[in-house]
């Protein structure tokens, strides 16, 4: 219940902002789709489901030891007004279907099926006439069926043969999409484009969704955008996009994402920190979103284990590698309000503690003389291949806003894998 009312005002909003010849996708898990369908009857009127798509997975969720195992989800579609933006999209023929149907060749290879020509009112006078030699209803006039001759569209087996039409296989535009998916595969951990966050979905989902409802130019609103799969999939597209997420976390990774994979893409971030009082502003608030967006803005791994207060002096990770290319990491320390030299002495025990490479303190306030001496005088310098690093870091919220992060051998590997750069020229292959 608290899901659904949480979901409810959401959708009333959604409805509210959306153009009249918008359309609404909605994902959910087949355990909440009935509930979700029957609030969204509520909202947009009864009749103005589209479609209940099924998103067939490969791999089934859940072992079938008491019932047929899960392996799909659910995106319901609603339109608003009466007319609404459609673009068909088709697949290819099936391989056995080709094989069956269009079995035929010309003599340049191109494959052809055989149509009927014949009319299926036999009460058409005008359409009775006789050609290549038969006498038949036939379905076009006679100066339409001497031009499709005459273009070599006709085929007659042999002299007294029923004439047929050919219809060539690449001119068909295939089968029609219908409304279970099974061509889609959820990512696997082994994708090129799998960045390692738990719930992504395939681009491919999300260009065959906007592909669908929208055109170049118009706007895509994702208002759970988790890590960015929907505006990826708008602006690869060419279309313009709204993201939202609730969290920090959230927000820095679809940031990210966004200019690895479109680095000319020019967009605006709001609601995260962009100087010190905007810093100061959300430590204030909640000390957690504070915590993961600094330390998602490094590049760090937030720490998961624990419940909150209880992270053992660990805020997140920073990975990367030595000279010899082994894997290393770093603990991370967040400060959001007062600081003193013992905080410097605390992550130097977790250090210890965790056997880590290098400690890295973000602090919202400026570290007092005596916590860079602490720094400096009881942690020393990490050195690898001959290149030495403090092995305690100190750095301010105002300094990760203008650009400074941690200096590690060779860069770092963060928490998810770095999105791949798109070509303008690459559309996905589905549509």
């Amino acid at each position: 219940m608290a899901y659904l009312a949480m979901m409810a005002v959401r959708l009333i909003e959604l409805h509210r902002v959306l153009k009249p010849n918008g359309s609404l996708y909605l994902h959910c898990d087949p355990t909440a789709s009935h509930y979700l369908k029957q609030i969204l009857d509520g909202i947009f009127g009864h009749g103005s489901m589209l479609n209940e798509i099924v998103w067939q997975r490969t791999n089934a969720k859940g072992l079938a030891f008491t019932r047929f195992a899960r392996n799909h989800d659910v995106i319901l579609s609603y339109h608003k007004g009466d007319e609404w933006t459609w673009n068909r999209q088709y697949l290819d023929h099936d391989k056995d279907y080709v094989e069956r149907f269009y079995r035929h060749e010309d003599a340049d290879g191109r494959r052809y099926a055989l149509d009927n020509l014949l009319n299926p009112n036999k009460n058409r006078p005008n359409l009775t006439y006789e050609f290549l030699g038969v006498t038949r209803v036939w379905r076009w006039t006679k100066d339409r069926m001497k031009k499709a001759h005459d273009d070599g569209l006709i085929h007659q087996s042999a002299p007294g043969g029923v004439p047929r039409l050919k219809r060539y296989l690449d001119e068909q535009e295939g089968t029609p999409i219908g409304d279970v998916w099974t061509d889609i595969s959820p990512l696997q951990s082994g994708s090129k484009e799998a960045l390692g966050y738990p719930t992504q979905k395939p681009v491919a989902l999300l260009e065959r969704v906007i592909f669908a409802s929208s055109n170049e130019g118009d706007v895509i609103l994702d208002p759970f955008c988790g890590c960015g799969t929907t505006v990826h999939a708008a602006q690869k597209m060419n279309r313009q996009w709204v993201g939202i997420d609730v969290t920090h976390l959230a927000v820095s990774l679809i940031e990210r994402r966004m200019r690895e994979a479109f680095p000319s893409a020019k967009f605006e971030v709001f609601g995260v920190p962009k100087d010190a009082s905007g810093a100061k502003d959300l430590a204030e608030r909640d000390k957690h979103e504070f915590q993961k967006w600094i330390v998602a803005t490094i590049g760090g791994q937030p720490y998961k284990g624990g419940k909150k207060g209880m992270d053992r002096g660990i805020d997140g990770y920073l990975h990367f590698r030595d000279a010899d290319m082994k894997p290393q990491f770093a603990v991370i320390s967040v400060k959001g309000g007062g600081i003193k030299s013992g905080d410097i002495r605390d992550l130097k025990g977790t250090m210890d503690r965790e056997k880590a490479a290098l400690g890295i303190f973000l602090t919202l306030n400026p570290p007092t003389r005596e916590m860079v001496k602490e720094a400096a005088a009881n942690t020393g310098i990490y050195e690898t291949g001959g290149m030495k690093f403090p092995k305690l870091q100190i750095i301010t919220a105002d300094e990760v806003i203008g650009g400074k992060r941690p200096t590690v051998p060779f860069g770092h590997t963060e928490s998810l894998k770095k999105a791949k750069t798109e070509k303008k020229e690459k559309q996905g292959t589905l549509l």
